[in-house]
């Protein structure tokens, strides 16, 4: 997250110097992807549940079930056989044309991309972290989409744009209800990856995911540096996760003078909710905060004031993070 490295400086030229290394937390590095997604179609699970989902005596059974209805309606044996194996062909021909054809691939990345920008809109963080790259001019653009042709070169003007990139897989789910079961895999600059899967309709699936993308990229990380007024506070987290939990407010404190930081106080609580989880601060919601000298920060009983003493929340459990 931050792009140069200090040098060691003291009394004010410290601020000055941090001020002009580091990256504030709501001007994140966005992360550019490859305009193409490349999916591979993995094993049809719906086929594979047809095939192998029962015995071959159930299947056996089944169809003499089949045969016999026919037959107790009036039809005879050698018809019976013919009409059920007729309608077994037409359902493979008809699963054969729903699933032919390169088309899955190119809504599966059309709709992660569309999800991705709502739901962007829809949190309106200060600055959006996923991104795809621009495939070329407008002109190019629409001769590649009149042509039916997919956003694949390797262009190097391109690739110098290009921080990572997106591969997936899917698969027609069990249970041969339309599901599709989807896989992504989002490669980053120095190799790591971060993979993600659901499963739903393909009109739907993508959206599902595009949230779980948004999420792993946009909200806060820990460490995180906040500029404060005439201060740079850094969110250390909490020991063992992000936010954590303790008993009360004094277990907290030890907790993060482990890690050699401190509680925020309750001005800080307020400015990093503001900011909320999408631009580098922690939303409040409706839980209780440990405090400095043993209080508490309740957000929903701010009438005298929302610092209270653990025996007014009950003595409930406390979440906490460190800062520095």
């Amino acid at each position: 997250m931050y792009k140069r490295k200090c040098l060691r400086v003291v009394g004010w030229s410290v601020f000055i110097a941090l001020m002009q290394c580091a990256t504030p937390a709501w001007s994140v590095e966005k992360i550019t992807l490859w305009p193409t997604i490349f999916f591979l179609r993995g094993q049809d699970l719906c086929q594979f549940q047809d095939a192998y989902g029962s015995s071959r005596n159930e299947m056996m059974n089944q169809a003499m079930g089949q045969l016999r209805g026919l037959i107790s309606l009036g039809v005879n044996a050698p018809e019976a056989v013919y009409a059920i194996k007729k309608i077994d062909e037409l359902i493979d021909k008809n699963k054969g044309l729903a699933t032919e054809g390169s088309g899955m691939d190119i809504t599966l990345e059309a709709t992660l991309k569309a999800s991705i920008n709502s739901l962007s809109r829809n949190i309106n963080p200060q600055n959006t972290r996923l991104e795809f790259a621009n495939p070329g001019t407008a002109t190019e653009t629409l001769q590649g989409v009149k042509n039916n042709q997919r956003f694949d070169t390797t262009d190097p003007a391109l690739l110098t744009k290009v921080k990572g990139f997106v591969w997936g897989t899917y698969s027609y789910s069990p249970g041969c209800k339309g599901d599709v079961l989807v896989t992504l895999h989002v490669v980053l600059p120095k190799g790591e990856s971060v993979s993600f899967q659901d499963q739903g309709r393909p009109e739907s699936v993508m959206r599902k995911l595009a949230m779980q993308m948004v999420t792993h990229f946009q909200k806060t990380s820990f460490p995180t540096m906040i500029i404060m007024g005439d201060r740079i506070l850094v969110l250390v987290g909490a020991p063992g996760s992000s936010i954590n939990q303790a008993p009360n407010s004094a277990i907290a404190r030890e907790a993060c003078q482990m890690v050699q930081a401190r509680l925020p106080t309750e001005k800080e609580y307020e400015y990093l909710s503001i900011l909320g989880d999408w631009n580098g601060g922690v939303s409040l919601g409706h839980a209780f905060w440990a405090l400095p000298n043993n209080m508490v920060f309740s957000p929903d009983t701010r009438n005298p004031t929302p610092v209270r003493t653990h025996a007014e929340v009950q003595f409930a459990q406390v979440n906490f993070y460190c800062v520095k």
